[in-house]
């Protein structure tokens, strides 16, 4: 025969399910505190990396790229003046050297380091004078940020924002529309920004 049961089992079976709903409330509150705690921790990561590209955008701030210029036997400054037209003083810059590529066919983009950035926006000016040639003036960007404008350039060719552009290393963006309200111009910081225009259209 089995054996019979006593008053105290009933007892420890619900001292058994107390302590494991007890055990399930606390595994509960220490995962939300871990949760939490992971989120300030990212949030952190995220301000530090911010902070750390901020630091490399304005080492960068007097630099301009100079890209499908041909150079032969003459400065890289002197060279960017003779072939389009653009006034460059050398007592302006403060170094210039091209940059690695590894396709050859392709004539190497020069960066220019200028010695204020008054000198910098000057030449930013004059760069219009390239319009309709293959040789372009940008500004010397960190990856985040050349991520962003790049994302930026695609969205404006679909005619999902108005217009982008560069100003002190800085990127921007005019919304589509046809009053001041409409079509503000926007500073984006972060690619993720741009999300919310990529499911946009815009009709002409």
């Amino acid at each position: 025969m089995p054996p019979k049961k006593t008053a105290s089992q009933p007892d420890e079976a619900e001292e058994i399910r107390r302590l494991l709903d007890f055990l399930s409330a606390e595994v509960a509150k220490i995962s939300h505190t871990l949760k939490i705690k992971n989120m300030e921790k990212d949030t952190k990561i995220t301000l530090l990396e911010n902070r750390v590209d901020d630091l490399e955008q304005y080492s960068r701030m007097n630099d301009l790229i100079i890209s499908g210029l041909r150079t032969k036997h003459r400065s890289y400054a002197r060279a960017a003046a003779a072939s389009e037209g653009i006034s460059v003083d050398s007592g302006d810059i403060e170094a210039c050297h091209t940059l690695h590529s590894k396709n050859k066919t392709v004539a190497p983009a020069i960066i220019i380091r200028f010695t204020n950035r008054k000198n910098k926006q000057a030449i930013i000016r004059q760069g219009r004078k390239l319009k309709g040639t293959d040789v372009y003036i940008n500004e010397n960007l960190t990856k985040k940020n050349a991520d962003v404008a790049r994302k930026a350039r695609i969205l404006r060719k679909q005619n999902k924002i108005q217009a982008t552009w560069t100003s002190n290393c800085k990127v921007f963006i005019k919304l589509n529309g046809t009053t001041p309200e409409s079509a503000k111009v926007l500073l984006v910081r972060d690619v993720t920004e741009l999300d919310k225009f990529e499911k946009t259209w815009f009709f002409c």
